[in-house]
């Protein structure tokens, strides 16, 4: 069967469709899915260009969709034919926070799922939204439970609370469908005036163009008359932290969730400490979690953006279109 293979450094110049051992049928406590879609993120991007190196020979890609072939004995979540959606975290079930890092992650610490067919345990993966594509299935494993978690989870979302989301790739946009979906209110920023325009149709209340009000944080308070907002989703990192942190209420919570501007840098502390926020890392989400948004989806009808699907053999180009930062939500590869 064919799969992707990403040659060490990195790089993607060094990534391989292949020619690879079919897995076979599934042993008990496993099931065989047949691989439909899978979608592009900033950590599949950096194992890919070798920012954060993994294995030789590493099969990318750590978000997969598809349709169950086999299952196992012991099996009793799925059957033949299940739409199904892989998970981040595969050993990280319920509960508080298990791993500490992407040692069990698929795309990184073992292999992902830029090919054909996997045989995996049945934990592995929960059932895909009914109604949706494998495409739309695929941006859930990390983006929108990334949002999610950030926002329901951690965050407490209700209906009525403003929300400040940074940026319009697939994280941000998830954070923004989830919001209106629960009855809250949204502010979006963005560099690109077309990207504010596509956010509004959305449901953004308010859009700021940070290169026209480069103090977005004080555009915000004026756009909540001087209270700030209840959640920020944090995609930024050290350069936005600052900002984020001014345009937080007091009591506010902020989800720290990407490394866009860097993986370290000062936090303004006496800031964080006098409004009393609750500032919160996190790394996508457990099963659990996504069983729950899976539900949520299903009772509200929300359906992800995806800007534009590649066929497998493209993954180089996808890449490369990730890197641009032109597409507004997700990146799908199908196969």
């Amino acid at each position: 069967m064919k799969a992707v293979r990403l040659a060490a450094p990195g790089g993607l110049a060094n990534l391989a469709l292949v020619d690879i051992d079919d897995p076979g049928a599934p042993g008990p406590g496993r099931i065989r899915v047949r691989l439909h879609a899978s979608s592009l993120n900033y950590h599949d991007l950096a194992v890919a260009l070798g920012a954060m190196p993994t294995a030789d020979g590493r099969i990318p890609m750590s978000d997969g969709a598809g349709v169950v072939e086999a299952v196992g004995e012991g099996v009793d979540d799925f059957a033949p034919g299940d739409r199904v959606v892989s998970t981040f975290f595969p050993q990280w079930l319920d509960g508080p926070p298990t791993v500490a890092d992407f040692a069990t992650t698929p795309g990184d610490g073992i292999d992902g799922y830029a090919r054909e067919a996997v045989v995996a345990p049945a934990q592995a993966f929960t059932r895909a939204p009914a109604g949706y594509d494998h495409a739309q299935a695929a941006t859930l494993t990390t983006a929108g439970l990334t949002a999610w978690r950030a926002l329901v989870v951690e965050g407490g979302l209700k209906a009525g609370d403003r929300v400040l989301v940074l940026g319009t790739g697939g994280v941000s946009i998830f954070a923004l469908q989830f919001a209106r979906a629960m009855g809250a209110r949204v502010i979006v920023t963005s560099s690109s005036d077309e990207k504010l325009a596509r956010a509004a149709e959305l449901g953004a209340e308010h859009t700021i163009n940070y290169r026209s009000e480069p103090e977005w944080a004080r555009a915000v308070l004026e756009r909540t008359d001087g209270r700030g907002v209840d959640h920020v989703v944090e995609v930024g990192g050290p350069a936005t932290l600052p900002q984020s942190i001014a345009a937080c209420r007091i009591g506010g919570h902020i989800a720290l969730i990407g490394v866009l501007t860097g993986a370290a840098g000062p936090v303004p502390t006496a800031a964080l400490m006098a409004r009393q926020q609750r500032l919160t890392g996190l790394i996508v989400g457990s099963r659990r979690h996504q069983l729950d948004m899976i539900a949520a989806i299903e009772a509200t009808g929300l359906v992800p953006v995806v800007d534009r699907s590649l066929p497998l053999e493209d993954i180089a180009e996808a890449f490369a279109l990730q890197q641009a930062g032109g597409h507004f939500g997700k990146i799908a590869l199908t196969f």
